[in-house]
């Protein structure tokens, strides 16, 4: 059943997708990635990867969402095509950690970047994360309309600071690039591997809009195009803003911080342009804010309308907004931006969105028959991220068990609450 009263086009799906990738990740990664890896090639060669795997990704979704056409991503692709105890799993996930996570941390990134203009006040974030979500209580075109603002701001400062980065020359001692030969060494290191799930972070969002396919026009058609074209677009953007990074920042300036942006333009424009660019990551950051605040409780809707416990959760207003689960989404994001560390929080949600995103690309493996688009190169691009993905995840394992112990936790906790949940009637 589809509650939406009015439909988004392509554009304002592939723009969903751009905010919701394009927001603390490539900001914030690069600083965690040095401490572990520093040549050049090793960098650009973690976001290619990143990129080729998000790419991936978006032509299973598309062909995923386009087979099932119902709101809800992964808990309907998991639940019908492999079992509703998987699907469950993954809006349990998706309520504590996925698309609450991510808020959380745009709104703590926030902070940072506009701490020079607040003091280091935490309210500037934290006024954002509760005052977003209320855009989208109101209609499908209501929120069509402030994602569509807030995004064009932000690909409009983004495509300024890389023409900016490019043109510039790096003052003298300030860049970071090593393009010699030793990244045939870090591509094998550990550190390479728990570089990834920063990136694949960064990288979180290539699937935002079959999440709301009932809410997309056309979307045989328009579902794909607006998945591809829009984590294609980003793939180039985040290369292209690594190289600027590096380019004006070294080393030693940029290792384990997580204000790289500030850093590297700080050294372009001196301290004064600094505090504008800053300014200007802070703001564009809710975009990402309200595009999960749209997308998240679109999942744990549709597993309210299928389960006893959830159900409260299920009612929505005139429009066909899920208000109840907005305003769940929130709390939960609320309670995390209070709590944990920003590269704790990334890591344990880095992980476990990884491994359910496995979980699904693997899940459309097992599609019988063909109801819309089709992934290229089937099952081979699928098998390839199973295996790539599972060895990156079997070394964060290794390096940062605590972290994944606490993710794999979440999951277990969500599977000791299915186990006591019961269906309801009619499903």
């Amino acid at each position: 059943m589809s509650y939406a009263t009015t439909k988004i086009s392509w554009k304002t799906a592939a723009g969903l997708v751009v905010a919701n990738m394009i927001g603390t990740g490539v900001f914030t990664s690069l600083g965690f990635q040095l401490a572990e890896v520093q040549n050049t090639w090793s960098i650009l060669f973690l976001w290619i990867i990143g990129g080729l795997m998000a790419l991936i990704g978006a032509f299973t979704y598309a062909e995923l969402g386009t087979h099932f056409h119902k709101t809800g991503g992964d808990y309907i692709f998991l639940s019908e095509a492999i079992h509703p105890s998987i699907g469950y799993l993954y809006a349990w996930v998706s309520l504590t950690v996925g698309f609450s996570a991510p808020i959380a941390i745009a709104a703590m990134a926030m902070n940072g970047y506009l701490s020079p203009l607040f003091g280091g006040s935490s309210y500037p974030g934290l006024f954002f994360l509760l005052a977003v979500p209320i855009a989208h209580i109101f209609s499908v075109s209501r929120s069509a309309q402030f994602q569509d603002f807030f995004t064009l701001i932000k690909v409009a400062f983004v495509l300024i600071l890389i023409f900016i980065g490019l043109y510039h020359s790096p003052a003298l001692g300030s860049s970071s690039f090593d393009f010699s030969d030793s990244w045939q060494k870090e591509v094998i290191m550990p550190g390479f591997a728990v570089s990834l799930i920063y990136v694949f972070y960064a990288y979180t969002g290539w699937n935002s809009a079959a999440y709301i396919i009932e809410e997309v026009d056309q979307p045989k058609k328009n579902l794909p195009k607006a998945l591809i074209w829009a984590t294609f677009s980003v793939m180039v953007v985040y290369v292209l803003l690594q190289l600027v990074f590096l380019k004006h920042a070294s080393i030693s300036q940029l290792s384990g911080k997580v204000e790289v942006a500030d850093i590297a333009f700080g050294n372009i424009f001196g301290p004064s342009g600094a505090l504008w660019v800053s300014f200007f990551i802070g703001v564009q950051l809710i975009a990402t804010i309200s595009g999960y605040s749209w997308i998240g409780p679109r999942i744990t809707f549709a597993m309210a309308r299928d389960f006893k416990l959830w159900k409260p959760l299920s009612k929505v207003n005139a429009n066909g907004i899920p208000v109840r689960a907005i305003l769940l989404n929130t709390a939960i994001s609320l309670v995390l931006f209070l709590s944990g560390s920003f590269e704790q929080i990334m890591l344990y949600a880095g992980f476990v969105l990884q491994l359910m995103g496995t979980i699904t690309v693997y899940s459309s493996l097992k599609l019988k028959g063909q109801h819309g688009f089709k992934s290229p190169l089937k099952p081979w691009i699928q098998l390839i991220y199973i295996a790539f993905s599972t060895g990156v995840m079997a070394y964060l394992f290794w390096d940062r068990p605590w972290e994944s112990v606490a993710g794999l936790g979440i999951v277990g906790l969500g599977l000791v609450i299915f186990l006591f949940d019961k269906k309801s009637e009619g499903n």
